[in-house]
């Protein structure tokens, strides 16, 4: 008998948006916080990948404390803030820069489509 292996093609993230939530996400369902649901995807990286290029990041000026801090409230909402809510304009702002920073850093890597 031989066993049939099923070949997965990694499925790329379509932005640092759609990345920094599955990140958090599988950080909770790892943890135990969450409960999976859905249909598992392969990703193109792993969580350690992800926490790696944040750290890297922060350690070099890109993200700054602030910028972390609104991506981990939002990120926990599960929402980016909305720069029309007058409450949550500079979050809005802190969290576009950030996107951006990291739209790049793992469009490089290959994270991401272009």
């Amino acid at each position: 008998m031989t066993q049939t292996q099923i070949a997965y093609t990694p499925e790329k993230f379509q932005n640092a948006e759609q990345l920094w939530f599955w990140f958090l996400y599988s950080k909770s369902v790892r943890n135990g916080y969450s409960r999976p649901h859905g249909s598992p995807t392969r990703r193109v990286c792993e969580l350690v990948d992800v926490e790696t290029l944040i750290t890297k990041l922060y350690l070099c000026g890109k993200l700054t404390d602030e910028q972390l801090s609104v991506m981990k409230k939002f990120g926990d909402r599960r929402r980016a803030p909305h720069q029309y809510i007058w409450a949550e304009n500079r979050a809005a702002a802190l969290w576009r820069d950030a996107m951006e920073t990291i739209n790049s850093a793992a469009t490089a890597r290959g994270w991401i489509n272009k």
